[in-house]
Parts: C-alpha cells; structure tokens; sequence
C-alpha cells in the first residue's frame, strides 16, 4: 500500500460554483466540494472543509436575498473555502463558544473560526453587482 504524506503543492486552481438562493444548495455545495478535493487529492482535508462550506454557504443563503456561489482555491498548499454573496456588509463578528451553548443558531462563523487556521472577509463584487466573500483557509503543509 502507498505511503500517503501531504499532498504535493502543484499548481494552484480555482473553482467557483454559483448557487440559487435555496438551502438545498448547501448539500450540492458540500457534496462538490468532495468531489474537487478527491480530484485533487485532497481527500485528508475533507471534513474540515466540508464543515467550512457548509457553515459559510448556509451563512450565505440564509442572511441575504440574492444568489450565491461556492469558491475553492488552492494555493502555495492552502485550500480557501469561501461563500459569496450579494450583501456588502460584513459578516457579524463570531461570538465565543461559551455564549453559543444554548443558543439555537449563531454558530456557523464561531465553527469556521475554529476549524480554519485562518479566516475573513472581503468585498467582492461580481458583474456589477457588490457582495462579499467569507473564506476560511486550511494550511495543508
């Protein structure tokens, strides 16, 4: 059996799926992701990235009105995980897990916070229209 280590840096590449404002998207979504990870063999990183899309899709299609798309990156051996959507305001800042106990909803960027080695946001806009892109990165060296 093959010896597997960290995966090779390669080339960088990107992907982006865009997605209709319906929260069915964020199983296509998460199922995707899958699948560009084994293509890429990417496969160790997975779980957690899934854990990311799903968070920060469900964020997307959730708090605002209009479309959304999936964006993965991969570069210099991180993969970025983001979620655009048609809102420019920022994402409200994550609260601490020892708040969300309780709480029925409000975990989704506390999750990404914790589980990315690095996290943010940025305006984005795409065909005119401005938006925003919450991205978590996994280092995978």
């Amino acid at each position: 059996m093959p010896e597997t280590g960290p995966p090779a840096l390669g080339e960088p590449w990107e992907y982006t799926l865009y997605i209709p404002h319906d929260l069915r998207a964020v199983t296509v979504s998460r199922r995707t992701l899958r699948l560009i990870l084994a293509a890429h063999d990417l496969t160790a990183l997975s779980d957690t990235a899934e854990l990311l899309a799903t968070e920060l899709v469900s964020n997307a299609v959730r708090h605002t009105k209009g479309p959304a798309a999936l964006r993965v990156r991969w570069s210099a051996g991180v993969l970025r995980v983001g979620a655009w959507d048609g809102d420019p305001q920022p994402p409200e800042p994550p609260r601490p897990f020892t708040a969300l106990t309780d709480a029925e909803d409000g975990r989704g960027l506390a999750l990404v916070r914790a589980c990315a080695d690095l996290w943010g946001w940025q305006p984005l806009a795409r065909n005119g229209s401005r938006g925003k892109l919450v991205w978590g990165d996994l280092d995978a060296v």
